[in-house]
């Protein structure tokens, strides 16, 4: 089963990841983003094998390291206009 340790570093990761996708300036690329973290936190909940969290754990913390990089890289370009949706 999961230790404290493991629910700690989940529940700090998933913040992390949350808070770096709300950086993004795009709508859609924020909403997805947020959809698609939510769904992968909500599919792995059951997990309880060590070695799988960990490998989870890690996968994420890649992924955050991409979501940091991409939001670096789209605020270089400048923001186009909001979508209607945003305004």
């Amino acid at each position: 089963m999961a230790g404290p340790g493991h629910k700690m570093k989940v529940l700090s990761l998933y913040k992390q990841l949350l808070r770096a996708s709300q950086k993004f300036d795009s709508y859609n690329y924020r909403m997805y983003a947020l959809r698609r973290i939510r769904d992968a936190f909500r599919d792995n909940k059951a997990l309880t094998d060590g070695a799988t969290i960990a490998s989870e754990l890690s996968y994420a913390q890649k992924n955050l390291d991409i979501i940091k990089r991409q939001t670096i890289v789209g605020q270089l370009y400048g923001a186009r206009d909001k979508l209607v949706i945003e305004k």
